[in-house]
C-alpha cells in the first residue's frame, strides 16, 4: 500500500473524520478532515507486522517494558538524531498529552505560572489551565518568512512565579525548526528563571531536505539539570490511538521524581504499544520515514503553490512537520468570514489560528498528511471558495 492509496477512515472511531458533523458541521460523505494531527495513510509494514504477530500469538497478558523496546528508542536517537542516551533515562507515558499533564503534576503547582512562546500547540494552554496553573504567553516575532525568539520581550512578562516553560521545537503550528543556537539561548532563559524546562520533540522526525533538527539535550547538554525532552512515535507512524510516548530525563533527580508520580498512579506502557515502537524504531521504520516525507515535501509543494495563486492567503514555509500554516490577513476579511468560506463553501475542516493563542489571530493550520489526490481537492476547493479575490 502506497501513502496515496485512498483509506475509508470514516466508521472507524475516528476523531479526524468521525467528529466533522459534531464539531465542524460538515458531513464526512463530502467534507475534507485537514485539522487534528494525524495521517490518512496505513503505517509502516514492519509495524502492521508487529500487530499481526501480537494477533496470531492470541495472549495478551502483562507484560514489561522489555529491553529490546528501549534499545529500540536509543538506536533510534542516535541514528536519525546524533542524540547518545542512557536507557535508565526514559520513562514511559500515556502518550505526549499525558506527559505534559505528568509534568505540570510533578514539578508545578496550583496557581504558578507556565511559559509557553505563542502562537503554539493549542494543548499547551489546555493543559495549564485544566491543571489550575496559569498560562504566560510569551508571542513569537515574525522573523521574515517565519518565527523567531524575543526573550527580552518574553522576560518583562514573567513575575518571578513561573515554575515551568513549555517549548515546542520544531515548532507547532509555524513548522520551524530551531536552530542550535535559539535552543542554547532558551535553555539559559530558563536557568535565569528557575523554570523546569519541558521540550515536547514529537514532530522530530518529520524534517524536509535542507533542515536539520537538534535535540534540546545536544544543542544544550550544560542545561540537563532543569530539561525533561518529550517524544514519541506518533506523530511519525501514525499510532497516537496507541496512547504510548516517552519522558526522557537525563537528570537523576528529576527523573526520580517523575518516576514515583508514575509508580504512584500504577502505569505501565500497554503491550502492543511497546510492539508497535519497537518495530517502528528500526532500519525498516526509517527507511518507510524517508519515503513518508517524500511524499509530504510533495504535498507542501503542490499545497503551496495553490495557496500563492490565490491573493491574501500567505503559507508559511515548512521546515518540519505536516501542518500548513496559512495566514489569511491579506484578504481583509475577519476570522468569521474566512473560516465560513472553509467550512461552507470549501467544506474543509481546519485548525483555528486562534486556539494557538497570541498570533494566531489570522491563521488556520492545515494537515497535509494525506493522500495527495485529497490535497489537490483541497486546493482546488480553496481557488473556488475565494475566487471572487482572484
Amino acid at each position: 500500500m502506497t501513502f496515496n492509496d485512498l483509506i475509508d477512515r470514516r466508521g472507524t472511531n475516528s476523531s479526524k473524520w468521525d467528529k466533522l458533523e459534531k464539531l465542524y458541521g460538515l458531513s464526512p460523505d463530502d467534507g475534507l478532515a485537514m485539522w487534528t494531527a494525524d495521517s490518512d495513510y496505513s503505517t509502516a509494514p514492519c509495524v502492521i507486522d508487529a500487530v499481526r504477530n501480537a494477533a496470531d500469538h492470541g495472549v495478551f497478558g502483562y507484560s514489561w517494558m522489555h529491553p529490546d523496546y528501549l534499545n529500540s528508542i536509543q538506536w533510534w536517537m542516535k541514528n536519525r538524531h546524533g542524540w547518545e542516551i542512557d536507557s535508565d533515562w526514559i520513562l514511559t507515558s500515556q502518550g505526549l498529552g499525558n506527559a505534559i499533564a505528568l509534568c505540570l503534576d510533578v514539578w508545578t503547582s496550583p496557581g504558578d505560572g507556565v511559559v509557553i512562546f505563542t502562537p503554539v500547540y493549542h494543548e499547551f494552554a489546555h493543559k495549564v489551565k485544566k491543571s489550575g496553573r496559569r498560562v504566560v504567553e510569551c508571542p513569537l516575532m515574525r522573523d521574515g518568512d517565519g518565527y523567531g525568539l524575543d526573550l527580552e520581550d518574553a522576560q518583562s512578562r514573567l513575575d518571578g512565579t513561573e515554575k515551568m516553560l513549555l517549548w515546542c521545537s520544531p515548532q507547532n503550528p509555524s513548522g520551524r525548526v530551531w536552530t542550535p543556537e535559539e535552543l542554547r539561548a532558551v535553555a539559559a532563559f530558563a536557568e535565569r528563571n528557575d523554570l523546569i524546562l519541558v521540550s515536547d520533540e514529537i514532530h522530530h522526525d518529520l524534517v524536509y531536505p535542507g533542515t536539520t533538527f537538534v535535540p534540546m539535550d545536544v544543542a544544550a547538554p550544560d542545561a540537563r539539570p532543569w530539561t525533561v525532552t518529550l517524544t514519541a512515535a506518533s506523530k511519525t507512524f501514525n499510532i497516537a490511538g496507541q496512547r504510548t510516548g516517552n519522558m526522557i530525563i537525563p537528570d537523576p533527580d528529576l527523573r526520580a521524581a517523575m518516576r514515583r508520580r508514575i509508580q504512584t498512579l500504577d502505569y505501565d506502557p500497554s503491550a502492543l504499544g511497546v510492539a508497535m515502537i519497537t518495530a517502528a524504531y528500526s532500519t525498516e521504520g526509517a527507511a518507510w520515514v524517508d519515503e513518508q516525507i517524500a511524499h509530504l515535501d510533495s504535498n507542501r509543494k503542490i499545497f503551496d503553490a495553490a495557496i500563492a495563486e490565490i491573493p491574501g492567503l500567505w503559507s508559511m514555509p515548512l521546515q518540519a512537520t505536516y501542518l500548513a500554516w496559512i495566514d489569511f490577513s491579506g484578504t481583509g476579511m475577519d476570522h468569521a468570514e474566512f473560516t465560513r468560506r472553509l467550512r461552507e463553501d470549501a467544506k474543509i475542516a481546519t485548525s483555528p489560528g486562534p486556539g494557538f493563542g497570541a498570533g494566531g489571530e489570522t491563521f488556520e493550520r492545515f494537515n497535509l498528511a494525506t493522500q495527495r489526490g485529497r490535497v489537490e481537492e483541497a486546493s482546488k476547493r480553496l481557488k473556488h471558495a475565494f475566487s471572487d479575490l482572484q
